[in-house]
């Protein structure tokens, strides 16, 4: 009898551990290493948001892991260099129930144009769209005035709305779920910025059914408590993992590694376009007559200080490769003939002479301290090495969500930024172009660079629709970039995901953290 009882309570516990386990099963949570500052989709161009916003919504065109465009919602045909013929998956069902069609797509298409106040939107990439014909329900062409080979990576970041729901809606309408209605993977069921972002599975979606009832993106940007969150089973899994916690969890049977070179180069913006930029003094503290900065002998003798192997090996612990282009090897453009800046203070110190600042001047580093990779650290050991060649520099590190802000409202003389995108050409269009909102050139363009000939290049290359040509147009301009120290490129990311075993993930250049990757093995 006793034996008979004590079967049944194994039993039991046993249906119990199946039901706990199926439920944990049916639920993933995630740690995010940025917050989401919002769920409109065409307000802000950053991760951080799309990450999150990519649950809910799709795009015409996909990226895959390599950052390749695979068809989304539509698969395309190019009839002529001027017409791109998107056909619309049949059946793709909004969160609503409503059936996309091309309505919706031409309405998303629209919208990023008229949004007002961001600082760095999707105007850049709807603008060279002059014309949009409907066919039929599902059938689209879109023109431009002139050939535009990047169409296909800019469509990959613009996602579609629903028509219905977000005419007139506001960005507190998306974020409370009214207006953030997609034919996504996931429902938006609770966004509560600052810590965490809740999904629900939608039922209908067109991609199949997906092994996560409810999804959890949780808001951890401090490294130390999102890695105290996967090591608890708060969470479980974890991006951008930092790099002192890599070794630990490498050896733990309990938890798996994802790693890839990513496509983000981090980089120092140097405004180049004011004479008394903020934080550009001389060394008394006092304004100078003119700003150091203009000089290219001075920003590169800015770039000659920089150690980026000591960088790469010490700050970022081995997970990060000298930089030399502005986007890193795997990324379409990128020049492999243009190489590092080599560690040279004594050629620092003779350019800094030459320029008329023998005796140096004094700058302040602006940096988020919670978006990239030992983001603050960088910049605080990019403070050092300045220093050595007679450049006095300090910190001064900030959250994200204060830091674009500031940034847009042009308070930084050196910024440091991430930017990781799909192709080279795109990346100089925003962060080195000259500021032309009509063509929607330089949006994130902080230094206030400008070169006739690099426009040039970048236009070229975006105008032209055969990739051979196209790439090695683009590494022309990439070049052109380095030579002139448009900015000054510090290191690729190596980016990593931990996660508990029994789940898989294929790490993406892209950086992207979606949990409808998520497999259970």
């Amino acid at each position: 009898m006793a034996t008979r009882h004590f079967s049944w309570r194994l039993g039991a516990l046993a249906v119990q551990l199946f039901l706990v386990a199926a439920a944990s099963a049916a639920e993933l949570r995630i740690g995010l290493s940025a917050d989401v500052t919002t769920m409109d989709p065409h307000f802000i161009a950053a991760q951080p948001n799309l990450t999150a916003q990519q649950h809910v919504f799709d795009s015409l065109v996909r990226t895959d892991e390599r950052s390749r465009p695979v068809p989304g919602i539509a698969t395309w045909r190019t009839p002529d260099p001027l017409t791109w013929e998107f056909t619309l998956r049949k059946g793709v069902k909004f969160h609503d129930g409503a059936e996309l069609t091309t309505e919706d797509v031409v309405f998303s298409l629209e919208r990023p144009l008229a949004i007002t106040g961001s600082p760095g939107g999707f105007q850049t990439y709807v603008r060279p769209i002059v014309a949009k014909e409907v066919v039929d329900r599902y059938t689209v062409r879109l023109r431009t005035a002139t050939p535009h080979g990047a169409l296909l990576q800019d469509l990959a970041d613009v996602l579609i709305v629903s028509k219905r729901a977000a005419t007139g809606a506001t960005g507190e309408d998306f974020d409370r779920g009214r207006a953030a209605v997609g034919t996504g993977p996931y429902k938006l069921a609770r966004f509560a910025r600052g810590d965490r972002i809740e999904f629900t599975r939608h039922e209908d979606y067109w991609g199949g059914r997906l092994p996560w009832d409810r999804v959890t993106l949780l808001v951890l940007p401090s490294d130390p408590v999102r890695t105290a969150a996967l090591l608890s089973g708060q969470v479980d899994a974890i991006e951008h993992v930092p790099t002192a916690d890599i070794a630990r969890l490498r050896k733990s049977p309990a938890f798996r590694l994802e790693q890839t070179v990513s496509w983000r180069t981090i980089f120092l913006h140097v405004d180049q376009s004011r004479d008394r930029p903020p934080g550009v003094l001389s060394k008394a503290g006092k304004p100078l007559a003119e700003s150091p900065l203009k000089d290219p002998r001075v920003r590169r003798a800015m770039s000659k200080a920089i150690n980026r192997q000591a960088i790469a090996d010490r700050v970022m612990e081995g997970l990060a490769l000298p930089a030399a282009n502005v986007v890193s090897p795997s990324v379409f453009g990128h020049d492999p003939a243009v190489k590092p800046e080599p560690y040279d203070p004594d050629g620092a110190k003779k350019l800094l002479a030459e320029a008329g600042y023998g005796e140096g001047f004094s700058v302040t580093i602006a940096t988020p301290n919670n978006r990239y990779i030992n983001d603050e650290q960088v910049a605080q050991t990019v403070a050092q090495m300045l220093a050595r060649v007679g450049i006095s520099a300090k910190v001064d590190a900030m959250p994200l969500s204060v830091y674009f802000g500031k940034a847009r409202n042009k308070d930084f003389g050196i910024a440091l930024l991430g930017w990781g995108t799909r192709a080279a050409d795109l990346a100089l269009r925003s962060v080195a172009a000259t500021a032309n909102p009509d063509k929607g050139y330089g949006a994130w363009n902080w230094g206030g660079y400008s070169n006739p000939k690099l426009d040039d290049l970048i236009a070229q290359s975006l105008g032209t629709v055969d990739p051979a040509r196209r790439e090695a147009i683009a590494r022309s301009a990439s070049a052109l970039a380095a030579a002139d120290v448009a900015f000054i490129p510090l290191h690729y990311q190596v980016v990593t995901w931990a996660m508990r075993n029994g789940l898989t993930y294929t790490a993406r250049t892209d950086e992207f953290t979606f949990a409808h990757y998520f497999k259970p093995q």
